[in-house]
């Protein structure tokens, strides 16, 4: 079913404030924590640094009314320095490829373009933009590719 969530960035804290976020709403990590020590090695890209292999690569927790709380941390191997205002995304998830599609090139126009809509290997069909005022979009479809 689609769903909209939170995507929150932080600079090597995401555990401290997911577990803060935690003992306030309660609830369990949906799918546990996965860490950039799980991430397969990619093509284009300089060895994990050791400190980094523990940081947070994603984790999702359930708050009030259903809404997904979501985050990562941005370490500055990958190039990201999180600053107020780039370290919040809303996170779409539609149900379909073709409307992923259509809501990633109508936020997109005018926008930039952060990252094309490609198969990630969690998974998902993903992307990522900002749109013409400044708000970043993340794009996440887990229908398969046909």
């Amino acid at each position: 079913m689609a769903s909209v969530g939170t995507y929150l960035n932080f600079p090597d804290k995401t555990e401290e404030a997911f577990n803060f976020y935690q003992s306030i709403f309660g609830g369990e990590f949906i799918g546990g924590i996965s860490r950039f020590g799980d991430m397969p090695p990619m093509e284009n890209m300089p060895p994990l640094p050791e400190a980094d292999k523990y940081l947070v690569m994603h984790v999702a927790l359930e708050i009030t009314g259903g809404h997904l709380l979501m985050g990562s941390d941005s370490p500055a191997f990958m190039g990201f320095k999180v600053e107020m205002g780039n370290n919040v995304h809303i996170n779409l998830q539609p149900d379909t490829r073709s409307e992923t599609e259509r809501l990633f090139k109508a936020l997109s126009a005018g926008g930039v373009v952060t990252m094309e809509l490609e198969d990630a290997f969690w998974g998902d069909y993903f992307g990522s933009c900002v749109d013409k005022f400044g708000v970043n979009w993340m794009f996440a479809c887990t229908e398969p590719a046909s």
